[in-house]
């Protein structure tokens, strides 16, 4: 005799469900980040040929890049060590670098926006069922809420080494105070990551059975 379902069990299985399926209201998040991702692209490829055009001698794109990456050009002093001038835009190895380092930032923004969105939409919304495809990520099939934070704070103290990089290279157009302050961020991201893994390990742990039991 099949078991009668309660009624009053029958009258709320609507607002669990429609409470489940308001998970769907992250898709537009996910397109948006899908979207600005396209923005960082498009980003990336232009600085990219301005440094090209740069190389071959484009006064405007050096001009371009100078002005992108916030590197100040030396001054020009006089016989009383007045600054009367800067002297020329010039693409020489700091600038190169700075560029590169750009990039570079640009490409870990990048790959942390993938984090989100795959590993985001895989955890909270739906399964996308990659088991089988050979570009499945390495990491996505072990993904959930705790490792997905690991991650995207391992992805953080990356771009903020960056950043970091970038300041030091050009540490003359910074004060002490912003040298600083910068430094004791990127401390801060470092020590938050530490935490966040060690916290959960330490969950982890709690929840694996003991050998006796």
């Amino acid at each position: 005799m099949a078991q009668l379902q309660d009624p009053v069990n029958a009258k709320l299985r609507p607002l669990p469900n429609l409470i489940f399926a308001s998970r769907w209201l992250q898709l537009p998040l996910y397109i948006g980040l899908i979207l600005a991702q396209g923005v960082y692209v498009f980003h990336f490829l232009q600085e990219l040929l301005h440094l090209i055009e740069a190389v071959f001698g484009s006064k405007a794109a050096l001009e371009a890049l100078i002005s992108s990456i916030g590197y100040q050009l030396p001054p020009i002093l006089d016989a009383t060590g007045k600054v009367i001038g800067v002297q020329p835009p010039k693409l020489n190895e700091t600038v190169i670098m700075l560029v590169v380092l750009a990039l570079i930032d640009v490409v870990m923004i990048s790959n942390l926006l993938i984090m989100v969105i795959v590993g985001g939409y895989e955890t909270f919304v739906s399964r996308m069922n990659l088991d089988s495809h050979p570009d499945q990520p390495e990491w996505l099939s072990h993904v959930n809420a705790s490792v997905l934070k690991v991650k995207l704070a391992t992805a953080i103290i990356g771009i903020s080494s960056i950043h970091l990089l970038k300041t030091f290279i050009s540490a003359g157009n910074y004060t002490e105070k912003v040298l600083m302050w910068q430094t004791l961020i990127h401390l801060t991201f470092l020590l938050s990551a530490l935490a966040i893994a060690w916290t959960d390990r330490i969950l982890s742990s709690a929840h694996v059975p003991s050998n006796g039991h």
